[in-house]
């Protein structure tokens, strides 16, 4: 489906850091200072094209992710990219279902088999002078079934009942395209890191209401008082006409869910985020009934590390917002089939972002779904933050309190080179003369009390 029979020739592997952790963004209950990371996947070709994709980390652990990728790409080294286009499930099934690796299972495994997809799906676009949710958008929808892993999802989802939804969709995808690029998708910014007072949050939402946003969301999770008293201050800064959103990180048990969430019934949230573990579906199924006439659902998925679990948390109806991410499951395969166990359950899907370009990825799953999957953007929401776009020559950017969607080839995840000199991990300028005691594993916060 290439013009041409590009071969992959050598593989190259980056460990990116910022010490974001000096000014506490992305601070939430767990990750109280987090240094935000990409471990970042350069796969050269004979053409002179490159594909590349990341998966995002907080800092310790990404050289994990880094050395799991390089052994993964030994693989890929003389194969050519005509042999992915044909049948990208044959390269999936080849990482995922490997004889002795597959013992890992998902985490550090699944992420690294899913860099090594990403920039497969990135040189495909590539090839074809596309961004990657054009090419997602272009393909027939007996290709997009088959591009899935069925074995474990048929008893939510069938390849019947998928190919009907994208045939279905189909039926408006050059309205809906046509409308999707006039105006992207709708936007949120996480604005209330845990770190952060309350002037600093205040300013952040100001400025970005100044450029059209209504939605903005709250970590959550410490101290229930002042949990509270925080919610409550930020409703009355952004008004009743703004959604409004909180984030507990999985901060807590059933039990202490439920305690604080019955003091968040005032506020009107659209979403409790993460209360509880990210695989602890029974857990979700009793929040959701236990509190089904909330003016709140809950939102679950960016840590979920398989279609597995999400199928058991759309399947059940214990979550109202299906929140995928760009590099927690194993590439674009995966990510199909949750786009499309969300939409036979009727459920928005709502993708985590933020980090080291994790949202210039996102907004391509996006815009994928509402053109050619759900076939609407009325009920999505899709995260935004509003640093560190400098990293990359194509940076996200928004219009109106919408994605403006993407133009540029691939994902868009080409590395500023200056940005990869500063941030490379241990021996770029940032970290040069940091002291061992603010690196990786040796940099360890104050724990958090337990919840009583």
């Amino acid at each position: 489906m290439s013009n041409r029979s590009i071969q992959i020739t050598s593989a190259n592997v980056f460990d990116l850091r910022v010490p974001t952790s000096d000014q506490l963004l992305g601070s939430d209950p767990f990750h109280l200072q987090p240094d935000y990371s990409s471990a970042v996947l350069h796969l050269e070709t004979d053409s002179g094209l490159r594909g590349v994709s990341i998966v995002f980390t907080v800092g310790a652990g990404t050289d994990w992710i880094c050395h799991g990728i390089r052994d993964l790409c030994q693989l890929l080294i003389g194969t050519t990219l005509d042999e992915f286009a044909e049948s990208p499930i044959t390269l999936y099934r080849r990482l995922i279902d490997h004889h002795q690796l597959r013992w890992l299972h998902d985490g550090v495994f699944r992420m690294a088999a899913g860099a090594v997809i990403n920039a497969m799906w990135d040189l495909w676009a590539k090839s074809l002078e596309k961004p990657l949710w054009k090419l997602m958008v272009d393909l027939e929808p007996e290709f997009v079934v088959q591009c899935i892993d069925w074995r474990n999802l048929r008893d939510a989802l069938t390849e019947q009942e998928a190919l009907a939804l994208l045939q279905n969709a189909r039926r408006r995808v050059a309205d809906r395209e046509t409308e999707l690029r006039e105006r992207g998708p709708k936007a949120y910014c996480t604005a209330g890191w845990l770190g952060l007072s309350d002037a600093e949050i205040v300013a952040t939402i100001d400025k970005l209401r100044a450029q059209g946003f209504d939605s903005f969301k709250l970590k959550v999770g410490r101290d229930l008082d002042h949990d509270v008293k925080r919610i409550a201050f930020l409703r009355s800064v952004v008004g009743p006409e703004c959604n409004l959103m909180v984030d507990a990180n999985q901060y807590w048990g059933v039990p202490e869910a439920k305690r604080h969430l019955e003091q968040y019934r005032d506020f009107d949230l659209k979403w409790v985020e993460e209360p509880i573990a990210r695989d602890d579906v029974l857990g979700y199924v009793d929040l959701a009934e236990t509190f089904a006439d909330a003016s709140f659902g809950f939102a679950c998925g960016e840590h979920a590390a398989s279609p597995v679990i999400f199928k058991q948390l759309l399947k059940s109806k214990a979550i109202k917002y299906c929140q995928i991410d760009a590099t927690r499951v194993a590439g674009v395969n995966d990510v199909m089939a949750i786009i499309l166990m969300a939409a036979k359950f009727g459920i928005p899907v709502c993708p985590h972002g933020g980090g080291i370009a994790l949202c210039n990825m996102i907004q391509h799953y996006s815009v994928w779904d509402q053109i050619a999957v759900s076939g609407t953007s009325e009920t999505q929401l899709v995260e935004y933050i509003d640093f560190l776009q400098e990293a990359v020559e194509h940076p996200v950017r928004t219009r109106n309190g919408h994605y403006v969607t993407p133009t540029a080839a691939g994902w868009g995840l080409e590395f500023v080179p200056a940005f990869i000199d500063e941030y490379c991990f241990p021996d770029g300028t940032a970290w040069r003369d940091r002291s061992h005691l603010r690196k990786g594993a040796a940099f360890e916060a104050i724990p958090p009390q337990s919840p009583r």
